[in-house]
């Protein structure tokens, strides 16, 4: 979530169970950690593409349409009930908030910086709900661990450096909120529509900066075309790889693998955008890695239990801390 943003609670299957729905869905031909791969492939790849668009259509039109297009997708998928009571809706509406604030500022934050520092920041959202919700004082050096990776990311200094950097903590700050909002919603509405409905309402938030930055562009069939494509990379591919891999594999390996995810980005950004990072921002990337792995391994032992939310974002992340 990928800022790029996936999530609902998917319970483990037997090996029976599952044969049976491998054999429905033909993922069973995949191992649970390369259709993991593929997830966050996917997702990174669809942020390198909307980059490449940002010359078209800016930052908020990108996110407009990956909303919107994602939304309608699971709406139709999901057909989710619109009778809500009033204590859900307004969760709904909030996670709804969330997702089109983080993927908001992860497509601002991308226009002015690399993608991989961009995404590896906003994963400090995330990070700091799961270390902080440790009783264990020494998982909370986690946080000053991933602090000090960001300071490095952020290290090159910059108008425009820190614009970006401050936007993609204002990423990290709607991604956390993310986290305790889609495990509320997933508890009270199984499944994905939910997430259906709190995209739509997302995709609303964000329609009114997307029509002033670039309403032309959305006339456009090529660039919808184009936005579809992303919004399809980015959120229905990766929704897909991680509800199976979720069903397949302990939420502590789940986290740890969608952990690797910052480093996917910034490789997939060097082949496509052709961004590199120098030796303090990779430095920064580890750390922020690292602290991620450490904070997955120290709080999930004890409750094997996936997160309710799959990142749609962009940012897409450390779910179960959830993990966002």
């Amino acid at each position: 979530m990928s800022a790029d943003t996936h999530t609902s609670t998917a319970p483990r299957t037997s090996a029976s169970a599952w044969k049976t729905t491998a054999g429905r869905t033909g993922s069973g031909a995949f191992p649970a950690p390369v259709l993991m791969l593929i997830g966050m492939v996917s997702t990174q790849f669809g942020a390198a593409f909307a980059k490449q668009l940002f010359g078209t259509a800016g930052p908020a039109t990108m996110t407009v349409m990956r909303l919107g297009f994602a939304a309608v997708v699971l709406l139709l998928w999901w057909r989710p009930s619109l009778r809500l009571d009033r204590r859900t809706a307004g969760n709904v509406a909030a996670l709804g908030v969330a997702i089109a604030g983080m993927n908001f500022c992860f497509y601002q934050a991308m226009a002015r910086m690399p993608v991989g520092v961009a995404l590896t920041v906003g994963m400090a959202g995330p990070l700091a709900v799961a270390a902080l919700s440790s009783r264990r004082a020494r998982d909370r050096l986690w946080i000053v661990l991933a602090a000090g990776g960001i300071a490095l990311l952020g290290w090159q200094g910059g108008t425009a450096r820190l614009t970006g950097l401050l936007i993609a903590l204002a990423c990290a700050v709607f991604w956390g909120a993310y986290v305790p909002l889609s495990e509320k919603v997933g508890a009270v509405l199984p499944g994905g529509g939910g997430l259906a409905l709190a995209m739509a309402f997302g995709a609303v938030c964000s329609l009114p900066a997307g029509l002033a930055e670039g309403g032309g562009a959305l006339a456009r069939p090529e660039v919808l075309a184009f936005g579809f494509g992303v919004a399809m990379l980015s959120s229905l591919v990766p929704y897909t790889c991680e509800m199976e891999t979720l069903r397949r594999v302990s939420a502590l390996v789940f986290g740890v693998l969608l952990s690797l995810e910052p480093a996917i980005g910034a490789l997939i950004a060097l082949l496509v955008l052709h961004e590199t990072l120098s030796l303090t921002q990779a430095l920064g990337l580890v750390a922020v890695v690292t602290a991620s792995m450490g904070v997955i391994r120290s709080t999930r032992p004890a409750r094997e239990r996936p997160s309710a939310a799959l990142t749609d974002s962009g940012p897409t992340l450390i779910q179960g801390t959830e993990e966002k």
